[in-house]
Order: structure tokens, then C-alpha cells, then sequence
């Protein structure tokens, strides 16, 4: 499945494979979760296999969808492309060859930018020696509170050309956040109708730190009830930067 997408900082998203299972405090109000259940009884094909009841739910069991794996290379117009919004391509049922005829694509697409997100971010650390970084992708991790900063430590490890941060849900202060070898900064309140709150002093401190180290910093949501509920202006300012060239090192 391809789609153009509502997500502000990226085009359109491409999912190779979907489902996946809570690991942290994070995935609590997943709305990719929500939606699968949603999709399942409409008779979505990709959504019929039920994951684990403790972690997942209806239409959330990881599936891999070979048959996807060719759509990038049928764009002809240039985008950024999000990979996997309903699934995490590090999942530990996702094989490794898998994970590299992925890569593999968009080795073979270099008109497009693929940003790849993922919690499991020690599977990601202990597989990229042995895995492509082609130069059109970058590689984050997630974060939401400061438990989860190991999660940072484990990106600088990865050749990606972009590393990026997504503090979504940001559910409390991170400090002590390290921001070597980071390229880019998302941050984001919890939508949805058990949307935890969002301090703005968490938003300003992660700000400041970004504008103080010159790394790009966007401003996805305050959150709420409904993605737009609190808007994306931050002290009267509406912050969406993003990397322009590459930043590893």
C-alpha cells in the first residue's frame, strides 16, 4: 500500500511490511493499532492477521508484503517517503533478508528520500554493519521520555546518511538527551481521546538545545484529542526545519 500522507514532515508513506506489538509506554494510544482494527473489518487483505492480545490486537500481526516491495520504483516524481507508518521494520519477526530487499529498493530509487522510524533501536545497531545505507536514507529512532534515551546511543552507530529523533509522544522531560551525530529533531504532543499531556517547558529545553547545536528542529503537534487540536505553533512561532544534505560522520 502507497499513499500521499497527513504526516507533516514526510510525502507519502510505503509499507512493506505492517503490524507490530507494544514495547514501551509510547505505543500505549498507537494509532497505527487503531487503525488496523478499523481496516481488518473492513476486509482489508494486509489487516487480517490478528497479533498478540497482550501487546497488539485485531489486524496488527507483523505481516510482510513482498508484493510492495516494487511500488518506490514506480514513482516517477521525486518524494520523501516514510517507511512502514504501520508497522517497524525492525521488528524481530522481520527477517534480516527482508530488511535488506528493502534497502535494496531504495538503493535502486535514489530520485526518492526514505525516513525510516523504529523503537527497536539495539536490533537496529546490532544489524547495520551488515546492512546498506544508500545516501537517500535516514534512519531515527523514537523516544518519549528519558528511560528510552539508550535508544539515541544505539542510532549514533548507524551509517545512515540522516540521523533523526522522533520525541513523539514526548511524555515527560529528557534530560540529558545526547545529541551527537543527530541531524534532525522531531517533537510531538499525543493525539487522540486518551492523549496524555504535554509540558511546554519539555518542548522549549529540547528547542533551545537544537537551535544551540544548529540541528534542524520540527514541531509536529501539542496534541489532543485530534492531531490538531492543540496546533503546531511553539511560543508564537512555527518551528518545521528539516536537514538539507547529509550530516553523518
Amino acid at each position: 500500500m502507497s499513499n500521499g500522507s497527513s504526516i507533516e514532515w514526510t510525502e507519502a508513506t510505503w509499507n512493506p511490511t505492517t503490524g507490530c506489538d507494544r514495547v514501551s509506554p509510547g505505543c500505549d494510544n498507537c494509532y497505527a493499532l487503531t487503525l488496523a482494527k478499523r481496516l481488518k473489518a473492513m476486509g482489508s487483505a494486509k489487516y487480517q492477521r490478528d497479533g498478540d492480545p497482550r501487546t497488539s490486537g485485531p489486524g496488527f500481526g507483523l505481516t510482510l508484503h513482498p508484493d510492495a516491495l516494487d511500488l518506490p520504483r514506480r514513482w516517477a516524481k521525486p518524494r520523501a517517503v516514510f517507511v512502514n507508518s504501520m508497522s517497524d521494520l525492525f521488528h524481530p519477526e522481520v527477517p534480516v533478508g527482508f530488511i535488506q530487499d528493502v534497502l535494496d529498493v531504495m538503493a535502486d530509487t535514489p530520485r526518492h528520500t526514505y525516513q525510516i522510524l523504529t523503537k527497536r533501536s539495539k536490533r537496529l545497531a546490532s544489524l547495520a554493519p551488515s546492512l546498506p545505507w544508500p545516501p537517500n536514507v535516514w534512519m531515527g529512532v523514537s523516544i518519549e521520555t528519558s528511560r528510552y534515551l539508550y535508544r539515541a546511543d544505539h542510532l549514533r552507530s548507524v551509517p545512515a546518511a540522516v540521523r533523526f529523533l522522533s520525541l513523539e509522544p514526548l511524555l515527560g522531560p529528557l534530560q540529558g538527551l545526547d545529541l551527537t551525530g543527530v541531524g534532525w529533531v522531531i517533537v510531538g504532543g499525543e493525539s487522540g481521546p486518551q492523549a496524555r499531556p504535554i509540558d511546554e517547558s519539555w518542548v522549549t529545553e529540547i528547542r533551545d538545545r537544537c537551535e544551540q547545536a544548529g540541528i534542524p528542529f520540527f514541531f509536529k503537534q501539542w496534541g489532543g484529542r485530534t492531531p490538531k487540536a492543540g496546533g503546531r505553533l511553539l511560543a508564537g512561532q512555527l518551528h518545521d526545519d528539516m536537514p538539507q544534505a547529509s550530516v553523518a560522520s
